[in-house]
């Protein structure tokens, strides 16, 4: 919490969380404390200088006196003298205090929204970190309703208002966009932040969040890689090395997981950090490519080989991979169409046979063979091409071994991938040599010495 109460006192200093309840006789409502102990007690509160001394004294004002008329103006010190001490749970306690007498109170709110919003930051656990921040948001959502609607403070002017009321704004915005943020509504955390981007574009937070919650919406909103740049950008300047190194890391990360590679990230990054707004989606989509999909790939590779004249020197592998893209778009399967084509009019539409060769055999019977062919499936032990044997074999061929094969592939399947091939046969079993004769066993043997196998002299 020690950041919350920094950002606290950074509030009181700008004055957001400073106004102070005036005593009751110099109000312009003239609330009236009829009790003269009761009176003495809260002006002895009000007057004490030390705010650890005024937390004291209201604390034991409002314990005496709990239906106080002043009882507003009593907690609204005592928060102030809890902001004062550093106690951000207390402060937050007694804001909880005012807005169960009165819930429209925006600077109570405000202590609540921004509390939570940075206890949940720092959470651990992923529940409670969900828990606080919905606590935040819902008071920053309450106050958006409420702060453009609230009148000028006494003793302030109009311009000091609307320059705090824009603060408190941007605050809540923010608060109301972590909220949603950890409870994975990312379209409505986008918009919260824009807004508060829109009041302050130096907020490494914001910004960070922000790019987070565009790159996790489906699809991804490219403005998330400008906003997570610039944060790194904003970090590195105010000399933070460690969140520039983990923000820029993290964007770097995204941007290869969209894009394919890292090229080009240092160059967008730099570009970001002189900009003053986000480019549009289109003008980014220029710049961010996304990395070509198996369906690309299995499409540029047909056209490419049209042009070339050269469908011809791809491997069945190749086609088989065309072949499981027949769906994915219509560009996909105009790229199946032109590949299976090529495979028929090899075959002479049925009349000529293909001869496959060096399959594995994953599974076989005397009437069909599983096999697999190619590489990849070879290595998994996954077939890809089922045979249908013309003539039912006569011996099986064994598991994992290899065989050619020659038949007409009639059909296919794209998921799980499978050729059917048709009017199949194996190369015949090759006969068994005959046994190659001993040296000196050929006709009857010479006369010599016996066992030497040499003829006589």
């Amino acid at each position: 919490m020690k950041k919350a109460l920094v950002a606290l006192l950074l509030l009181m200093t700008a004055g957001i969380l400073s106004a102070s309840p005036l005593p009751p006789a110099m109000q312009a409502g003239q609330k009236t404390i009829k009790d003269p102990g009761e009176y003495n007690a809260y002006m002895a509160a009000f007057g004490a200088t030390d705010p650890a001394q005024k937390a004291s004294l209201m604390e034991a004002f409002l314990k005496q006196y709990p239906d106080s008329v002043v009882k507003l103006e009593a907690l609204e010190l005592l928060m102030a003298a809890y902001q004062q001490t550093g106690n951000a749970a207390k402060a937050e306690a007694t804001a909880r205090q005012i807005i169960a007498v009165s819930p429209d109170h925006y600077r109570a709110l405000l202590i609540i929204a921004y509390t939570k919003r940075a206890g949940a930051a720092q959470q651990q656990e992923a529940g409670k970190a969900v828990a606080m921040a919905a606590e935040g948001r819902a008071a920053a959502e309450h106050a958006l309703k409420v702060l453009p609607n609230a009148p000028v403070p006494e003793g302030m002017s109009k311009e000091e208002f609307e320059k705090q009321r824009t603060q408190m704004l941007n605050i809540f915005y923010g608060a109301a966009a972590f909220g949603a943020l950890q409870n994975k509504e990312f379209s409505v955390a986008r918009d919260y932040y824009r807004q508060a981007l829109a009041i302050d574009m130096t907020s490494v937070q914001d910004l960070f969040q922000a790019g987070i919650a565009e790159l996790s919406m489906t699809p991804q909103d490219l403005t998330g890689f400008w906003h997570i740049a610039k944060a790194a950008g904003l970090a590195q300047a105010q000399n933070n090395a460690a969140a520039a190194q983990s923000i820029g890391d993290y964007g770097k990360g995204m941007y290869k997981r969209y894009h394919g590679s890292t090229d080009g990230w240092d160059a967008f990054a730099g570009q970001a950090m002189v900009q003053s707004e986000a480019p549009t989606v289109a003008a980014l989509g220029q710049v961010i490519t996304p990395r070509p999909t198996p369906c690309d790939v299995a499409v540029q590779a047909v056209n490419d080989a049209v042009k070339s004249n050269g469908i011809k020197d791809l491997s069945f592998g190749d086609y088989e991979f065309v072949l499981q893209q027949r769906d994915c778009s219509p560009a996909g399967k105009q790229a199946a169409e032109t590949i299976w084509k090529y495979i028929q009019d090899k075959q002479k539409n049925g009349e000529a046979k293909l001869k496959l060769v060096g399959v594995k055999v994953i599974a076989a019977t005397t009437d069909t063979v599983d096999a697999a062919l190619t590489e990849e499936n070879q290595s998994a032990g996954k077939a890809d091409l089922h045979v249908v044997l013309e003539k039912p074999l006569v011996k099986v061929p064994a598991v994992g071994s290899t065989t050619d094969v020659t038949g007409i592939i009639t059909s296919y399947t794209p998921e799980p991938f499978m050729f059917t091939m048709e009017k199949a046969e194996l190369p015949a079993a090759a006969k068994p040599a005959p046994p190659r004769p001993r040296p000196g066993t050929k006709g009857k043997p010479s006369a010599g010495k016996k066992g030497t196998g040499r003829p006589a002299a």
